[in-house]
């Protein structure tokens, strides 16, 4: 649960620091930057259809057609606000669920539903790094997602909020 909402937290914020920085970012970096976010999401869409049991439309872990930034920040707030409402609602005693499917490749694959979720975080956690070195490169401060920073961010909204309010 922790490292979807995680996940979420980070998303948002790298995706508001792009954004706002984009005039800044050459455009062969910009391109890669793009490159990043659509795999990032074309992945999570991938193994949220997986935690599903869909078929997903996806033959590559990349679009043939690049997405504007715009419709990768979309997607991906929307995929990540799936992800927490699935862990959210998610009993414990599926977490060890064996979930079947095949890899882009046609392997075929097993994980528990555990394993599925952290590879999600891990995954996109790995190509949010690649991101922040980009930024970095053009003199760009990248978005601190460690989790103490999220931790740190829990906190300070708890401590800002009014006892009646509930924290997500």
């Amino acid at each position: 649960r922790t490292l979807m909402h995680h996940k979420r937290w980070a998303t948002m914020g790298l995706n508001s620091i792009i954004g706002e920085a984009r005039a800044r970012i050459p455009s062969d970096d910009w391109m890669l930057v793009l490159m990043l976010l659509d795999h990032i999401q074309i992945v999570d869409d991938i193994f949220r259809h997986h935690l599903e049991g869909r078929p997903h439309c996806y033959s590559s872990v990349r679009s043939e057609t690049l997405p504007s930034f715009e419709a990768l920040a979309s997607n991906a707030g929307a995929t990540a606000d799936w992800y927490v409402r699935y862990v959210d609602a998610l009993g414990p005693d599926r977490l060890d669920e064996q979930v079947s499917f095949n890899f882009i490749n046609g392997q075929r694959a097993h994980m528990t539903r555990s394993q599925m979720l952290l590879h999600v975080a891990t995954h996109a956690a790995g190509h949010r790094g690649q991101i922040a070195l980009l930024l970095q490169k053009n003199g760009l401060a990248p978005f601190s997602d460690r989790l103490t920073d999220f931790f740190d961010a829990q906190e300070a909204k708890r401590s800002n909020a009014l006892p009646s309010q509930v924290i997500p």
